[in-house]
């Protein structure tokens, strides 16, 4: 099989070379392209890309860029890797919240995802990673994405996020005791229980394990950063994770609960709302990324008592929020490795995740290091380096083009003017 696979490699690579299109060759052109891994501006590219992968990137006008290639020009602008968020939820509705939810049938939630789905990817995001969705839903969409019936971004599924009976992720929380016969797969209590959901997501489908270790702001009952699984529990779930091959995403907003998590191994930490110098070096120590959704802020305390947010995570987001950004900033400066995760869908509306870029830039984050924190860095994180992150020879033909320098306007990033996945432009 190897054999065989780099024989189709260097074919195709030697067909780029002799300027022979093979079947399904693009050649992509723009004035600009971001290399993301060098950190540098790159006039003029000619990106080569053969049955969805970069094959090659050349000058514009070289000899060897293909002669009878579907052409995709972009003159005037500026091409960027295609855009990762690593915190989204696709069946999220942020202007249905609270108890105006329980109005919706369950499957309702899927219709939204769909429609979600085509708005991440139309606003340049051609991969996202689902941190929690009910029934099973964000495997449905990644498999109606790559069967061609709906379009979207690369979808890397976490299933349910899992927690702690009464927390953050237990959907009967706030709800009368006569609920408590509702099934709630993601909840468990004790090590061996959160063992048994690792293994049962990962069955039904979970690319990367979510765990809810403190309360949050969205959940009715609890404190944001009280910590909802003790480090056994963490522990647990982190071993069965990686001895699977998969990473672990933590929800935590509370101090204890990030440097449990930071020491039990988890890969990312969502939110990090309340990390200290402790958490830093921990995160430095273990390799960890810190996610932060800084912008959801503005959004939550504009829209949400309109969208019919409870009272009670209108206070905990006043509490939290400046907390959260002053946080970034002081992340960024210990070195904290970082990567771009939103919330979008379920706290602001799908397609809209671009605001973040800056919200990062405001709180101290240079313009390179906040797209490379949307690419390069998201791509490590994933563990899926070879494949997306940047414009480089084996990974996906994924781009973003906008029209100006998104290292000297970062907004630019929130209207892009063209999409490409696989080599494909979206339309």
């Amino acid at each position: 099989m190897r054999k065989a696979t780099a024989g189709i490699l260097t074919a195709a690579l030697a067909a780029v070379c002799s300027g022979a299109a093979l079947a399904g060759t693009t050649v992509v052109t723009a004035d600009r392209m971001l290399d993301v891994l060098a950190g540098r501006m790159v006039d003029r590219p000619a990106v080569v890309v053969v049955d969805g992968r970069i094959q090659a990137v050349l000058a514009q006008g070289a000899a060897a860029i293909p002669k009878d290639a579907t052409r995709i020009d972009l003159p005037g602008q500026t091409l960027l890797p295609g855009l990762i968020d690593m915190h989204v939820h696709l069946t999220g509705e942020p202007t249905i919240a609270g108890n105006r939810a329980l109005d919706y049938t369950d499957s309702f939630w899927v219709a939204v995802g769909v429609a979600n789905t085509r708005a991440m990817l139309m606003a340049g995001f051609t991969t996202v990673r689902d941190v929690g969705v009910d029934g099973y839903a964000d495997v449905g969409l990644k498999q109606a994405v790559e069967g061609g019936y709906i379009p979207g971004p690369r979808i890397v599924p976490a299933t349910y996020a899992l927690g702690a009976t009464g927390g953050h992720c237990d959907s009967t929380e706030g709800l009368p005791p006569g609920f408590a016969s509702v099934a709630t797969p993601s909840v468990a209590d004790g090590p061996e229980a959160f063992r048994k959901l690792v293994r049962t997501v990962h069955k039904y489908g979970a690319e990367v394990i979510k765990i809810c270790a403190t309360g949050g702001v969205l959940s009715r009952t609890d404190a944001a950063g009280a910590q909802q699984m003790s480090f056994e529990e963490i522990k647990a779930v982190v071993d069965e994770a990686h001895r699977l091959g998969l990473k672990v995403a933590a929800h935590a907003h509370g101090t204890s609960g990030i440097n449990d998590c930071l020491r039990a191994g988890c890969d990312t930490i969502e939110h990090a709302s309340l990390a200290d110098a402790e958490s830093f070096r921990l995160a430095r120590e273990h390799g960890a990324w810190f996610s932060m959704d800084i912008y959801d802020d503005d959004y939550i305390l504009a829209e949400g008592e309109k969208n019919g947010m409870y009272e009670e995570s209108l206070a905990k987001e006043r509490a939290l929020g400046l907390k959260q950004r002053q946080t970034f900033r002081a992340a960024y400066n210990a070195g904290v490795k970082m990567i771009f995760g939103t919330d979008n869908g379920g706290v602001f509306p799908a397609g809209q995740n671009a605001l973040q870029f800056a919200k990062m830039v405001e709180w101290g984050m240079p313009p390179l290091e906040a797209i490379r924190a949307a690419t390069r860095n998201a791509a490590q994180a994933l563990g899926r380096e070879a494949d997306v992150g940047a414009i480089e020879a084996g990974r996906y033909g994924d781009f973003v083009a906008v029209m100006g320098d998104p290292l000297r306007d970062i907004r630019l990033l929130e209207h892009p003017t063209a999409v490409i996945k696989g080599g494909e432009r979206v339309r």
